[in-house]
């Protein structure tokens, strides 16, 4: 892979990112950022700089598990689609990034919690 390729480097970026998440290796999490590095949960409405974001990943109660089951890639930014559980819940997550080299510049996280549809709607 080409290092300065921008759409499979912010794939690698962003794949590495979450790969450090679900190892919960909190030294490679922090590679991972840049020096000036934001993120917002939008949620929550929190933001966070590369310090705060790792504590609050690292600080999360539970033993969760962070599968990565989609990314799209453009240029520096890429998209992805997460799944995040702990045995008991299950979460997903759209997740909104800009790379720059080989750091995540933003993150942008959009999360909701596993639901069985409406006994009135077929699946």
């Amino acid at each position: 892979m080409d290092p300065h390729a921008p759409g499979p480097r912010s794939e690698a970026v962003l794949r590495r990112y979450a790969a450090a998440l679900d190892a919960r290796d909190w030294h490679d999490l922090a590679g991972c950022l840049a020096p000036d590095f934001t993120s917002l949960l939008v949620h929550t409405g929190e933001r966070f700089d590369a310090l705060g974001h790792v504590a609050l990943t690292r600080d999360y109660p539970g033993a969760w598990r962070v599968t990565l089951e989609d990314v799209v890639t453009d240029g520096v930014r890429a998209a992805g689609r997460a799944r995040v559980t702990d045995g008991a819940s299950t979460f997903h997550v759209a997740l909104f990034a800009t790379v720059g080299g080989d750091a995540l510049v933003e993150l942008v996280e959009v999360w909701t919690e596993s639901e069985q549809p409406p006994p009135d709607r077929s699946t």
